[in-house]
């Protein structure tokens, strides 16, 4: 099951909190286009794979793109690849780029699933976040969307400054007004560099609490659940047969190709690469028929560590069979040793052999993967 990411690196305007890569400089957006479609020609033949599963174009705001340009792209892709029968092809959306003649086209050059960054329904919160979108545009976006597509997306944000309990369930209410097959919710994060690092750091922005964003993070998934969503990774909620495979194949170590600046790609086994965030810098290397980009190869203990914070993310848990045929004895007894105070605390549960976390710790997912880590390893690997 793998994957190909296209990043594509331009947005109307810079969102506060945001620290991936883009430009809001869109007149130099051809070239980066044109110069995706050589990496992707220059790296297709190495890739660990011959079969698509997904295809996701990402970013930035890659409806900012035409859908003629993006079927160009789906068009190019198959001079590499083959794509199986039920692939998910995936254009994240901005709420204010969605207009009905846009998605009839997306449909018939090949795009089958939206996600929309919707964030949220209050003005107020989409104005403190500097989102290019309203309220009103949301509303209009998602019954374009539902008219058009039966799988789709809504992206929500959870613990906004000033946001209450109550706020957040009409987020979650209104979202839910049209029985969306998905939904991904993610925590407000204080990014470096960003607007809201600075807002933060000078007292401009007071940030909520843990223990109330925790209340918004149970509410969502308590909720989501008795409606029949499954939480199948920890800010991803899907109806059975609605999973991302794009998101699947990432939590599951699956491999993908990364296209565009930034973009980052994995092998499968021991191997992530990443291209470099300038887009200027990655046009002209690809001009001169050179990749931009870095690589990395992973030991043991980062593939290991890995694993662990990966699985124990989704509801498949950790397998101790898994830990053992891929890793060793050693690395097994060392998973069971520091997953032992963790059972005690009922924040860890064995499910036959897979490791799981309970449904009340599921908010402390991170750092009960970082205390299962393995620093270093002196004792035989084997």
């Amino acid at each position: 099951m793998a994957g190909l990411y296209f990043h594509i690196p331009f947005c109307k305007q810079a969102c506060h909190y945001c620290n991936f890569h883009f430009s809001t400089q869109l007149n130099h957006k051809s070239s980066v286009l044109e110069a995706m479609k050589k990496e992707l020609e220059l790296r297709a033949k190495d890739a660990p794979f011959t079969s698509l599963a997904s295809i996701y174009f990402g970013g930035g705001s890659p409806s900012l793109v035409s859908p003629e340009t993006l079927g160009s792209f789906l068009e190019f892709s198959k001079r590499y690849f083959s794509w199986e029968s039920s692939i998910e092809i995936t254009l994240e959306m901005n709420p204010d780029d969605v207009e009905e003649a846009y998605l009839k086209d997306l449909l018939i050059y090949g795009v089958n699933r939206i996600s929309l960054g919707v964030q949220s329904f209050f003005d107020s919160d989409l104005k403190q976040m500097n989102r290019a979108h309203n309220a009103e545009q949301v509303w209009k976006a998602l019954r374009l969307i539902q008219k058009y597509f039966t799988n789709y997306s809504l992206d929500l944000i959870y613990g906004i400054p000033g946001q209450t309990l109550a706020d957040w369930k009409i987020n979650v209410f209104n979202a839910l007004e049209f029985e969306p097959p998905h939904i991904s919710a993610y925590a407000l994060t204080v990014e470096p560099k960003t607007v809201l690092a600075h807002q933060v750091a000078q007292k401009q922005i007071e940030l909520l609490p843990e223990e109330e964003v925790k209340a918004q993070f149970d509410f969502l998934g308590t909720h989501l659940e008795s409606l029949g969503y499954d939480h199948y990774e920890s800010s991803n909620y899907g109806k059975p047969g609605f999973y991302s495979v794009n998101n699947t194949a990432y939590w599951q170590r699956k491999p993908y190709l990364g296209i565009g600046p930034s973009a980052h790609s994995y092998n499968g086994t021991d191997q992530r690469s990443w291209n470099v965030s300038n887009n200027h810098t990655y046009v002209k290397s690809l001009q001169d028929n050179r990749l931009a980009q870095d690589t990395e190869y992973l030991s043991q203990v980062d593939r290991y560590n890995e694993t662990i914070m990966t699985g124990l993310r989704t509801q498949w848990g950790v397998s101790l069979e898994v830990i053992r045929e891929s890793f060793g004895p050693t690395f097994e007894t060392y998973l069971e040793d520091q997953a032992a105070k963790h059972l005690d605390l009922d924040y860890l549960f064995w499910d036959g052999d897979c490791l799981r976390v309970r449904k009340k710790a599921q908010f402390l997912v991170d750092g009960l993967a970082a205390d299962l880590f393995l620093l270093n390893l002196d004792a035989d690997e084997s």
